[in-house]
């Protein structure tokens, strides 16, 4: 592969870290540059196995700092970005949403403006990928039907919002300025690494420590699950292949509701700790359901299978079960991470 220079950002974090790893591996020719702010989700543990490569490099910082992301572009002559650095949890939106607003859009516009400026000369050979979320679209009724390319944005809770609007501006920059750009909107992701405030590796942290598993409401929402492995995997074809200006929904063509999901979950965790069948199910608390909680998301991938011949490899139980070992395995990680946030 010819040299590449590329900034990856939230690259310490859930999926950026396994981004920052494929790319670092795979592409040993390409300088990695990783910007990370290294919040509560961001954590270097993450990425620590690549720290030491020769073509990975590791920048603390906040993507709205306009001058050190332009440096970083300038001393590093970068010429492609993967931009994952975002406020994830709808929670923390609703109860914060000045920062989700301002480190999802703003830090977007940043990134933009830099890559603008840097590639100025030319925009041949450049490409910058938004990574977006299903979010954006809203919510699909119970019965059927799946996000596309070309669903119309509703967003509902305050960070699906701050993702609309940074995916409107990354088409803005693309339809005025030329910039080479591609976005992909993904579905609910699991697997190793996950910052343990999010409903899979919660639970089972809740499960191993006798402690609630919080539902909401009746439990019947409905989510498809990627494996963060073929999420990566997805983004790789894409910042390669993808068309100039095109969107590209990923998902795992997995739905499940929450409850089965967490029957299912305590199920595999009950079997790994060596407890009773269903011993944990006692566990299970319904809660007053969240504001503005959608009631399914479901992605059609089509596209991105037809065009780039990507296809989920992970399947769901395999999935699900490794993520269990690696979180059983890893408790101290999980008490770090959470002693953080």
């Amino acid at each position: 592969m010819n040299k590449r220079n590329i900034l990856i950002t939230g690259g310490a974090g859930f999926i950026g870290s396994h981004v920052a790893r494929l790319f670092a591996t795979k592409y040993p020719n390409y300088t990695i540059v990783i910007l990370d702010k290294l919040t509560y989700a961001g954590n270097k543990e993450n990425i620590e196995d690549i720290l030491s490569l020769r073509n990975v490099h590791f920048v603390e910082g906040d993507i709205t700092d306009a001058e050190l992301v332009r440096g970083i572009f300038l001393s590093h002559n970068i010429d492609g970005v993967l931009h994952l650095a975002a406020e994830s949890h709808v929670d923390r939106s609703i109860s914060a949403p000045m920062v989700f607003a301002h480190n999802n859009i703003i830090g977007t516009i940043t990134l933009l403006e830099a890559a603008r400026e840097a590639w100025a000369n030319s925009y041949e050979g450049k490409r910058f990928h938004h990574i977006s979320t299903d979010e954006v679209y809203g919510a699909l009724p119970l019965d059927g039907g799946a996000f596309t390319e070309v669903t119309r944005y509703d967003p509902h809770s305050p960070y699906s919002a701050s993702k609309a609007s940074s995916d409107h501006f990354v088409r803005a920059y693309h339809d005025t300025y030329g910039l080479n750009t591609v976005i992909t909107n993904c579905s609910n992701n699991y697997g190793e690494n996950q910052y343990p405030e999010k409903l899979i590796p919660l639970f089972i942290y809740n499960i191993v420590n006798r402690r609630p598993l919080p539902v909401y409401g009746t439990g019947l929402n409905v989510r498809d699950w990627l494996y963060v492995g073929d999420h990566a995997s997805a983004l790789d074809r894409v910042f390669h292949d993808g068309a100039a200006g095109n969107t590209y929904n990923v998902g795992g063509n997995n739905e499940w509701t929450n409850i089965d999901l967490v029957k299912r979950l305590i199920a595999i965790v009950d079997e790994e700790l060596g407890n009773d069948e269903g011993e944990s199910l006692s566990l299970i608390t319904y809660v007053e359901d969240r504001a503005g909680h959608d009631l399914r998301y479901a992605i059609d991938s089509s596209k991105l299978m037809n065009e780039l011949r990507w296809q989920p490899e992970m399947s769901f139980d395999e999935g699900l079960r490794r993520t269990v070992r690696w979180y059983l395995a890893n408790r101290e990680w999980a008490e770090r991470s959470l002693a953080k946030g």
